[in-house]
């Protein structure tokens, strides 16, 4: 059975850093793409970041370019999403989510097929 698990949300002041997890787990990260998403209270689902199993290609929603950054450990089947500089209104429950094939509308969520159930993360001071 797939599945993903999300953890290391938590608080954090504005300009600090945390460490998302996505552990997948019934198929392997050379086999799936991963993505990334969040969703504000009030506000519609959105894309993130995502990477390519074919061969590890990173992409990025533009409010977040150089401050996040994905990455993969296949040895532990793992997915990470690392973000710094973070703001208030990066603030949402993040999501991690399959898709056997993206294409350049990933953003929208519609490439994904299995997600997790969410882990929040909230930048106030």
């Amino acid at each position: 059975q797939v599945q993903v698990v999300e953890s290391g949300g938590g608080l954090v002041q504005p300009g600090g850093s945390l460490r998302l997890s996505c552990e997948a787990s019934g198929f392997t990260l050379d086999h799936y793409s991963i993505g990334w998403f969040r969703q504000a209270p009030g506000k519609e689902r959105e894309g993130v970041s995502c990477i390519s199993s074919f061969d590890g290609s990173t992409y990025y929603a533009d409010d977040v370019k150089g401050r996040f950054t994905i990455s993969r450990d296949i040895s532990k089947n793992t997915v990470f999403l690392q973000m710094n500089s973070l703001k208030p209104e990066d603030t949402g429950v993040y999501y991690c989510a399959t898709a056997p094939l993206i294409t350049r509308l990933w953003t929208n969520g519609n490439d994904f097929e299995t997600w997790g159930q969410g882990t929040q993360v909230t930048v106030s001071s």
